[in-house]
């Protein structure tokens, strides 16, 4: 028996190992198409990066803490959504609430009871997708076909300088591959034991160029307490979109659009078996649309000018609260110098304006309802080879947001390569949360007049962080990576009480520290036989000052594992056949608890036919647990299985 008192799937874990056993690893194992096998440890550590330095560099070059989810482990661990693939991921901290409501942070700070998770920038093809509401990510309002993602680049740790303020304690980059490497026909089959999804997309070839376009729906049933009892959550979502990409000459064009429409149940603040409560407060629906254009021109000797424009709108209506509509206009320039020397320099600009409209309710106001924001920012990086096994890489970036004005934001790294196989780096960063509408427009209505009454004189939450990484090979069979990082916070967000007592404001007098390490690896069994881990250590601590009493912020802010670990076994049985394994564990979460949790998801592929795949995937095969939230209102992770089918041609 597990703890949740359900039986323990032993039947299928005896198997899944029986299967791994390497009976046929010794051979060489292609699959038709497929990049894993094609790829051995040392071509891994050579996969191009952009979200470091914003050009191309090796991964194994690269001085910071990243990880790269690939497309071919997306594929073999048959996850559903962005926020699952990010499960992948061991730098990264992923916890679920119920069906819409995610938690996703790196290094920490993942959500209090008065500050959702907003240190962590999440890109999409360079577009942002963090609301400007809070800071923070909708979930359910970035998806993707994941069948489309080329890569995700997760990078823990500080991206200011290059990507701009709440790029804090980490950079989420998304890359979708290019249109000429999704021709023909796909579909996409999926049930579940708790909802399903169907995905079709079609590909082309044009004058220069190529296309594709793509839709998807899918649907989740309600989730339950840890009673049993049902919790009104279910999710249905539609996606369409369409990608072209072509060149002439020196110039490399790309477009890219989605629209999307969504709707899912809410939840009902209340107690465990309370009557109604598993009616919930009515339908959250969202919907929204964006296009994103991006142009390069190659110059010679290796530089390169690109400029890349977006419009981005959202719809969500969450009643009875509020709703919100916001347009997002943004503009980036970007010139990348050939090599001067022993230097590489990259310098821009952005622009980026928004139109915001909220609908207030006698629960929450936003004041003004109708805002116009404008942020705009210049960033230069240079590297320079001091020796050819030594470069130092400093940059800046000034940004003007519309609550703090300016801020600064330095980085200073250097990396050693001791050997070709080995290599050392250091980093020293400063970088801010800019306030949103939610830390200074926020009203609650009450007596006398409000209960809590925005923050006017908010200010930009800092960090100053330090870095010390490495990583290596040993040989053809092993790779791994170590980062140590050390975190000084300032400015965190409070609510205080007014001098006069009569409301609750938001403020700025809460200071944190906060040290870890972060470490994974891979190890080449066989030819045909993979196991990759990772884990993280994170210790955190925060203190008020003088003028504040708001205690509750020092005890929710810290709502993170002091500890992650995972194990992931990839096997290719053979030229039709492969097995993937995973096993995750989770430390605790303070105030409210969260017991700490074991999971164990597996997928079994069978290339049946031609173009033709068929998948059983299993998630959470030792019972449900719970990852985030107050105990009476959040959502178990339930046990799932489910067969998928995938045709192309």
């Amino acid at each position: 028996m597990n703890a949740t008192g359900r039986p323990f799937p032993w039947t299928l874990l005896l198997a899944g190992l029986a299967l791994a056993q390497p009976a046929c690893a010794d051979d060489a194992v292609r699959r038709p198409g497929g990049e894993f096998v094609d790829l051995s440890i040392e071509e891994l550590a050579n996969i191009d990066v952009t979200s470091v330095s914003r050009r191309p560099e090796r991964l194994q070059d690269a001085p910071a803490s990243v990880y790269v989810i690939t497309a071919e482990d997306i594929r073999r661990a048959g996850v559903r959504n962005l926020a699952e693939a990010l499960n992948l991921a061991p730098n990264v901290q992923v916890a679920r609430g119920s069906n819409t409501d995610y938690f996703i942070s790196a290094r920490g700070m993942n959500g209090t009871s008065n500050s959702p998770a907003n240190k962590l920038l999440v890109m999409i093809d360079g577009r942002s997708v963090y609301s400007p509401l809070f800071s923070g990510m909708f979930w359910d309002e970035s998806d993707v076909m994941l069948e489309d993602v080329e890569r995700i680049e997760v990078i823990s740790g500080p991206g200011g300088t290059l990507w701009g303020v709440n790029a804090v304690n980490g950079v989420i980059s998304i890359t979708t591959r290019h249109a000429r490497d999704t021709q023909g026909d796909l579909l996409v089959l999926r049930a579940d034991s708790d909802g399903g999804a169907a995905a079709f997309r079609h590909g082309g070839a044009m004058a220069g160029g190529a296309w594709r376009a793509y839709a998807k729906v899918f649907g989740l049933a309600r989730s339950e307490l840890a009673s049993g009892q049902p919790i009104d959550d279910d999710w249905t979502q539609g996606q369409a979109g369409l990608r072209g990409d072509w060149a002439r000459g020196a110039e490399r064009f790309s477009v890219n659009a989605n629209t999307w429409r969504g709707r899912q149940g809410q939840p009902a603040p209340g107690v465990i078996g309370a009557p109604g409560a598993d009616k919930g407060l009515g339908d959250i629906t969202t919907h929204g649309a964006n296009v994103t254009g991006r142009w390069e021109h190659l110059l010679d000797g290796g530089g390169s000018v690109t400029a890349q424009a977006y419009y981005d709108y959202r719809y969500r209506r969450v009643p009875p609260t509020f709703r919100d509509a916001v347009d997002i206009a943004d503009l980036q320039l970007q010139h990348a110098l050939a090599p001067l020397g022993r230097h590489s320099i990259v310098w821009g600009g952005e622009y980026r304006y928004s139109w915001d409209h909220v609908e207030n309710s006698r629960f929450v106001a936003f004041l003004p309802a109708s805002d116009k924001q404008a942020w705009a920012s210049l960033f230069a990086q240079d590297e320079v080879a001091l020796r050819d096994d030594l470069r130092l890489t400093a940059g800046v970036r000034w940004e003007r947001n519309p609550y703090t004005g300016a801020e600064f934001l330095p980085n200073v790294r250097l990396s050693w390569r001791a050997t070709p196989a080995h290599a050392f780096w250091a980093a020293v960063s400063r970088t801010v949360r800019a306030p949103s509408r939610l830390d200074v427009d926020a009203y609650v209505p009450g007596a006398p007049p409000y209960l809590l009454a925005g923050g006017r004189g908010v200010r930009a939450e800092t960090a100053r962080v330090f870095e010390l990484g490495y990583r290596g090979q040993a040989g053809q069979i092993v790779s791994y990576s170590v980062t140590a990082f050390r975190n000084l916070y300032d400015h965190l967000r409070t609510q205080d009480v007014t001098p006069d007592g009569r409301a609750i404001v938001f403020g700025n007098l809460m200071e944190g520290r906060s040290r870890g390490l972060e470490a994974w690896g891979n190890v080449q069994m066989t030819d045909a036989w993979r196991l990759a881990a990772g884990a993280t250590l994170l210790h955190e601590e925060f203190t008020l000052k003088p003028g504040s009493g708001d205690e509750g912020s020092v005890m929710t802010t810290g709502r993170d594992p002091a500890y992650t670990a995972q194990l992931r076994s990839s096997h290719v049985l053979d030229e039709a056949r492969e097995l993937e394994v995973a096993v995750r564990r989770n430390g605790a979460l303070g105030y409210p608890d969260v017991p700490a949790y074991w999971a164990i998801d597996a997928r079994f592929g069978w290339r049946c036919a031609p173009g033709m795949e068929l998948s059983v995937i299993g998630t959470n095969l030792n019972g449900g647990h719970a990852e985030y939230g107050v105990a009476s209102v959040r959502g178990e992770v339930p046990r799932t299985v489910g067969v998928k089918l995938t045709w192309q041609r």
